[in-house]
């Protein structure tokens, strides 16, 4: 049986990233490890999943929660870096 760290290991996303998927699609961890991969892969993937971590990010600022906010604009930076032929457009 595969664990959470299998899954993030194998997915191409830091378990932040793949947090911030759980969070926003209210879905469990190893669920949003799945989507991840399964979205990295796909066309406009990587869009999506930029997507969510700014509407996370909006989240969080309607909040007033400012450590969240700073948290996850370090997890969207990262996820730019790291994916920059899509994510950034």
């Amino acid at each position: 049986m595969l664990s959470l760290e299998d899954c993030l290991a194998l997915c191409e996303l830091t378990e932040e990233e793949v947090l911030a998927i759980a969070e926003h699609e209210h879905l469990p961890e190893i669920v949003a490890a799945e989507l991840g991969n399964y979205l990295i892969h796909r066309p406009r993937g990587e869009m999506a999943i930029r997507r969510m971590i700014l509407d996370d990010i909006e989240d969080a600022r309607r909040g007033g929660d400012i450590a969240r906010v700073a948290k996850l604009k370090l997890v969207l930076k990262h996820f730019i870096a790291t994916h920059p032929h899509r994510a950034s457009t």
